[in-house]
């Protein structure tokens, strides 16, 4: 069986995405898949935040409501709502992670990727901690395994064209919310379906093959 090219577009700070993550991982290996990691950022800025939410302490509420729904969905408990809500800090946009996500595949290719976007998630949603704050975002790179050093210089000086250039490519696909998944590059899939039903939808992409 040959491999299945399925592209992840994903934002750190959904929770949705959180719950998927660990399903296609789970389906990797199972049906053969090629995941690639691509950034899709519903908001890249406070301003968007307050133009979709209203302020910035709605949209942190509006939000932890999401990750109760969320929460009720996961496979394992990890979200943790109350953590976050007893943070001082704005509930973050995804921008600074998708930034990160940007350097650590230039640093490591895919699995860079893959790797630093589940650091951020994990420190995000379990661990509560800001990755809307460039110092943490560079110390969560340290702990994802990236040089330091290096990683900055990308971070600064070439992840964002990339950023521009993979959100761009995310419109063209269709990309309108996120978690999405666009396999064998024409089928385009959206939300964290459960285990059987993305068993379904990778089935019916090889049938079409």
């Amino acid at each position: 069986m040959h491999p299945l090219k399925v592209e992840f577009f994903h934002d750190a700070v959904c929770a949705w995405c959180f719950v998927l993550a660990p399903r296609l991982q789970q389906l990797q290996a199972e049906l053969n898949l090629d995941i690639q990691h691509r950034t899709f950022i519903l908001q890249t800025s406070r301003e968007a935040m307050i133009e979709r939410f209203g302020s910035m302490p709605q949209a942190k509420q509006t939000i932890l409501e999401h990750w109760r729904a969320c929460a009720e969905a996961e496979d394992t408990p990890r979200i943790n709502i109350e953590g976050m809500r007893q943070q001082a800090f704005d509930y973050p946009t995804g921008l600074l992670a998708g930034l990160a996500c940007q350097a650590a595949t230039l640093l490591a290719g895919n699995p860079g990727h893959a790797r630093m976007f589940e650091r951020l998630q994990e420190a995000h949603l379990v661990e509560n901690r800001n990755i809307g704050d460039h110092d943490t975002v560079l110390t969560l790179a340290e702990e994802a395994g990236l040089d330091t050093a290096a990683f900055a210089l990308a971070f600064y000086e070439q992840a964002p064209q990339l950023l521009h250039d993979e959100l761009a490519m995310g419109q063209r696909l269709g990309i309108r919310s996120v978690p999405s998944l666009v396999i064998d590059g024409r089928y385009l899939v959206s939300g964290a379906l459960g285990l059987d039903d993305l068993r379904q939808a990778m089935a019916r992409v090889r049938e079409a093959q």
